[in-house]
């Protein structure tokens, strides 16, 4: 979040910090547990929250809602989830829309399926949403579908709307509304999409840039875009997907995973995650035998949850801290 600076107006450094946003938060979380929190003082309470803010770690057990309420808290669930799970890539396990659904719980218990399948689309494309991914195809898919959601619609609905025939010059911008109706028929439209050749991709690309000028949630840069369908002559959405979700600027540009290259390289999580073999039976982490993932949630409520999430924490004393405090 941006520092201040008396060269930015109160307004505007705000706004672009989400202060008021988690101040509110802050509060309310006060007010709801407030005979447990008097206890720790109100500044002690203040400065671990915006410190675990600040570390990331304020998403931890959050509702969805909450989450997806700012850039940074997207960003952070992001960062923790790969954090938590990276060892499913190191042990080249492959799983399906419910098992990584069941991991997104753990952190999220109320994470909506719906958007692990549009992130599964993006991965397999086509109709093959039931097969099996690997963890670096699903998070770099998944960190594209959920930072972006919104400017994934939009597109989306312009795509369809050239896709019927319709000129670049009657093509409407999205709204909050258009988009909630078109999301009911998404799964079908796209498969009939597939059928077809594609859109211009000069075409889509000027709609693209014109939609920039008008939203105010997070998009890709245009020259991102503009890179990719400069590739091609035609381009269908499922096309631009995987290549957004494939190109290195949007992993920049958010700043939640490392390169590929490095995606399953974290020295400390490794020793975190050392502590773990004393807890899960070895026989649940061989490769292809994955009940246990579905099993956690059953035992969600005994102790050996906080001793599973605490080993897949961002750090072991930062988690417990925030927990203790925050209660989340």
């Amino acid at each position: 979040m941006s520092r201040l600076s008396t060269a930015v107006p109160a307004e505007r450094y705000l706004a672009d910090s989400q202060v008021l946003f988690y101040l509110t938060d802050a509060v309310t979380q006060l007010l709801e547990h407030k005979e447990e929190y008097t206890q720790f003082g109100l500044i002690r309470y203040f400065a671990e929250y915006f410190s675990s803010v600040k570390n990331s770690n304020h998403v931890l057990f959050r509702e969805f809602n909450y989450i997806r309420a700012t850039e940074h808290n997207r960003a952070s669930f992001i960062r923790v989830f790969w954090r938590c799970f990276r060892q499913i890539g190191k042990s080249g396990d492959l799983l399906s829309v419910p098992e990584y659904r069941s991991l997104l719980q753990l952190l999220c218990p109320d994470f909506p399926l719906e958007v692990v399948q549009s992130t599964a689309r993006i991965v397999l494309t086509d109709d093959a949403t039931d097969c099996l991914m690997s963890f670096s195809d699903f998070i770099y898919a998944f960190q594209l579908q959920f930072y972006y959601q919104e400017f994934l619609d939009s597109v989306l609905e312009i795509y369809l709307d050239l896709l019927a025939g319709k000129s670049p010059n009657t093509v409407i911008v999205p709204t909050s509304s258009s988009i909630e109706q078109l999301l009911s028929a998404k799964v079908e439209d796209n498969d009939k999409e597939e059928q077809q050749t594609g859109v211009d991709s000069s075409t889509l690309s000027q709609c693209v840039d014109a939609l920039c000028d008008r939203i105010n949630y997070s998009h890709p840069s245009r020259s991102c875009v503009r890179d990719i369908l400069e590739q091609t002559d035609r381009v269908t959405y499922s096309g631009l997907l995987v290549s957004l979700a494939e190109h290195e600027s949007i992993n920049q540009t958010i700043g939640a995973l490392p390169s590929r290259a490095e995606l399953l390289i974290d020295p400390e999580m490794d020793q975190e995650l050392d502590k773990l073999h004393s807890v899960v039976p070895q026989k649940r982490q061989k490769s292809g035998d994955l009940g246990f993932l579905l099993e956690v949630d059953k035992e969600a409520s005994s102790s050996m949850e906080a001793k599973l999430r605490a080993a897949h924490a961002e750090t072991i004393q930062e988690l417990e801290k925030t927990r203790n405090l925050l209660n989340m």
